[in-house]
């Protein structure tokens, strides 16, 4: 279940971040809120940066120049940062998209949510786990790009659906899968659908036969979709 932040704030990395995912990542990015401000961080005087012109143009991203002051020492990062703090202190946007897979903004989205905003961090598989378990949610850029993503195996689903079918089930063990979803986010926010090949959460529980799905007419032509694990014997059936 997607988390709502109306107004974003995209800071992106340009300096750990490839620009050939800028128009699947500014998508991605739509669906959690309106990026109204568009800003990319890096050293634009080098060649390294070329391949990003274009890109930041057609989506009207702010190319912020950082010079590399002292070698080893990444300017970019610090610059990101600052900038974050003065739009967390303008108080006009409700989250971040940080764009980026360093570990040095794991204190940053942490700092972002003890002010009550919403951050989602975009980066590579690589990203330390410190950063995105910092995020409200985490997407991997694999999933944006146009080669399908190598699946997770099954076996790592099932120990991610459990629990959260166990943890947010009534008395009579069923549980509403938009509370599945919002259990499987907070616990594990790198968690993606799309990493199983499928596109929605619903696809993903009815493809399990350990779980029982049914829909609960609301009326109106409303309908609730609710979970629940299967009796272990029932599965061998």
């Amino acid at each position: 279940m997607a988390l709502v932040a109306t107004r974003l704030a995209v800071l992106i990395d340009a300096d750990n971040a490839s620009a050939s995912v800028t128009s699947e990542l500014m998508a991605e990015i739509a669906k959690y809120g309106t990026p109204t401000i568009r800003r990319a961080y890096g050293d634009w005087t080098t060649q390294n940066l070329a391949g990003w012109k274009d890109h930041l143009l057609r989506h009207a991203i702010q190319p912020i120049q950082q010079f590399a002051y002292t070698r080893g020492k990444n300017a970019t990062d610090s610059s990101l940062i600052i900038d974050a703090m003065d739009v967390l202190y303008a108080d006009n946007v409700e989250g971040f998209a940080i764009v980026s897979s360093d570990s040095d903004f794991t204190r940053l989205a942490t700092r972002l949510r003890e002010s009550g905003k919403t951050v989602y961090g975009l980066g590579r598989r690589e990203t330390p786990d410190a950063f995105v378990q910092a995020c409200d949610r985490f997407i991997y850029l694999d999933l944006l790009g146009a080669e399908p993503p190598a699946k997770a195996r099954r076996s790592d689903i099932e120990k991610l659906l459990r629990p959260a079918i166990t943890g947010t089930a009534k008395v009579d063990g069923w549980a509403l899968l938009s509370a599945v979803g919002s259990y499987l986010s907070a616990s594990n926010p790198g968690f993606d659908v799309r990493d199983y090949g499928f596109s929605k959460l619903g696809e993903l529980v009815r493809a399990q036969d350990y779980v029982e799905v049914k829909e609960v007419s609301l009326g109106s032509g409303l309908t609730q979709v609710q979970v629940r694990l299967k009796p272990r014997s029932a599965r061998s059936r």
